[in-house]
């Protein structure tokens, strides 16, 4: 359950502390950069080393709808990825480009890369755990090789079902098995067949169905590995001894 703003991550912790096999995520989302001041980003950085808080985010970049201005997004970028590292639980990435475009890409990729994701005092943190995951996966190919070989994780929700997410599908083929997620994006990106109002986790069995296609295998084979990446990835003590 990822927050992306402050009330909303309060809300996800809130439900994470009363229903253990849940799990939480609290940060800032690109379309808030600009909304969260130093007061509301401090309640979040106090909730981060919450034991129910496995991840940071969600946040990003968004050069499509803009709601922030980009300088706020980059800092807001720069924070999320700061509070990632300190506290060793991956960041939860958000990123698109308006159509036709690659710049929200190019600069994300830079942001890490200048972070230093990939590098030495990331692995101390995360050892050889993804350090952030790429959500809601859309871009060109090459942009799926630079995130895999930075080691991070990559999940794709009902959005490749889109036009003009055709990439997707060799994105799916080439993301290691241990670093392989896929999503619902609920209440959103409903895939084929789920309503289009209300997408909910249930529906994540199209997109799981989808990924196991791309890399020509079935679901059935498939399915424990990707709820062995998620445990991976989302390493969470209190929800491995959750009879849930």
């Amino acid at each position: 359950m990822p927050g992306w703003d402050v009330a909303s991550g309060e809300r996800a912790l809130d439900l994470a502390e009363r229903m253990p096999w849940l799990d939480a995520a609290v940060g800032v989302h690109p379309h808030h950069a600009a909304t969260v001041d130093a007061a509301g980003w401090a309640r979040i950085v106090g909730r981060a080393d919450d034991p129910g808080v496995v991840a940071i985010g969600e946040t990003g970049l968004d050069y499509d709808r803009v709601f922030s201005p980009i300088e706020d997004q980059l800092h807001n970028l720069r924070r999320n990825l700061a509070l990632a590292l300190e506290t060793g639980k991956p960041a939860i990435l958000h990123c698109r480009s308006a159509s036709g475009r690659r710049d929200a890409h190019d600069a994300l990729l830079a942001e890490l890369r200048a972070a230093g994701v990939g590098g030495p005092a990331w692995a101390g943190s995360f050892g050889d755990r993804p350090a952030a995951v790429v959500h809601s996966y859309s871009g060109p190919l090459d942009h799926g090789r630079a995130v895999v070989d930075l080691g991070l994780a990559v999940s794709f929700s009902g959005l490749v079902f889109r036009s003009g997410e055709e990439a997707s599908v060799d994105v799916a083929q080439i993301v290691p098995a241990d670093r392989l997620l896929v999503e619902t994006d609920s209440p959103y990106l409903s895939p084929p067949g789920a309503p289009r109002s209300r997408n909910e986790p249930a529906w994540v069995a199209v997109t799981a169905r989808w990924a196991a296609g791309c890399r020509s295998t079935t679901v059935e084979a498939l399915g424990p590995a990707f709820v062995a990446a998620y445990d991976r990835t989302f390493p969470n003590d209190r929800r491995a001894a959750s009879p849930g």
